[in-house]
């Protein structure tokens, strides 16, 4: 292989969880501008059908399968279908999760107990999954979305922040595990973006000052920043990068 096809997806196929809006969906528009065929993923059929319909006016290829990623049983039906119907799954991205915001002695114990099944349960049932059928073939590319609060924290997220160190160390078991299988696992973690999710903060003059200020690129991100190393992770250029978590966060987790 000539260096200059290192990043090329072409004849890859990649499902992304989450991607009918914010940064999965950037994501997986990413992957398909790199060549690869795209499984957009969402639990809201209409959001799915939508984002999947943008995809494809942009040239890209696209299969939608809309499963609920906190259902073992319907990850696993929705995956091996798909594998026995339509084909190989080379590349997972782990994106579908949320955050919710409140004091920690205000948490409400449902709250809590969901953002667990979908931020870090998720990980494990799609992964695990998908996995199976890598292995099979002896390659696979899993990219796991952790965050900077895998390595930071900040008042009335401890829960987010809790989850997302889960899925940092559940990604170091996977490679762990499955690299010896021909798989890469790693995480990609983003600092803060300006999303849908996020757009209360963007529009918080306080926030966005503090934000301003601690970091040193002295900005929020832009999602589309995110996928140069979504594209790396998923390609022949990390053939030996295995258990690792990138970070995109314009320099915050490495100043005080």
């Amino acid at each position: 292989m000539s260096y200059n096809q290192l990043f090329d997806l072409t004849g890859k196929r990649a499902l992304v969880t989450g991607s009918g809006q914010g940064i999965g969906f950037e994501l997986a528009r990413g992957l398909a501008s790199a060549g690869a065929e795209i499984i957009v993923n969402d639990i809201d059929e209409e959001r799915l059908t939508k984002a999947a319909q943008s995809l494809r006016d942009e040239g890209a290829k696209v299969y939608e399968l809309a499963f609920d990623v906190t259902d073992a049983q319907q990850v696993n039906d929705s995956v091996n279908g798909f594998e026995a119907d339509i084909g190989a799954i080379d590349i997972l991205v782990n994106n579908a999760g949320m955050q919710y915001r409140t004091a920690l002695e205000d948490f409400p114990v449902d709250r809590f107990d969901f953002m667990m099944r979908l931020n870090i349960n998720s990980v494990f049932y799609v992964g695990q999954a998908v996995a199976k059928h890598m292995i099979e073939r002896g390659s696979g590319k899993i990219v796991n979305i952790c965050s900077v609060q895998t390595a930071l924290a900040r008042p009335s997220i401890a829960p987010y922040t809790a989850s997302k160190g889960a899925v940092a160390n559940l990604t170091k078991g996977m490679a762990t595990d499955w690299a010896r299988h021909g798989l890469q696992v790693n995480g990609l973690a983003p600092g803060y973006f300006k999303t849908e999710l996020t757009s209360a903060l963007v529009a918080d003059e306080e926030f966005t000052a503090w934000l301003s200020a601690r970091t040193p690129a002295g900005r929020w991100g832009e999602v589309s920043e995110l996928v140069g190393a979504c594209i790396f992770l998923s390609s022949a250029a990390s053939s030996f990068v295995n258990g690792h978590v990138l970070f995109i966060d314009g320099g915050i987790t490495c100043s005080v």
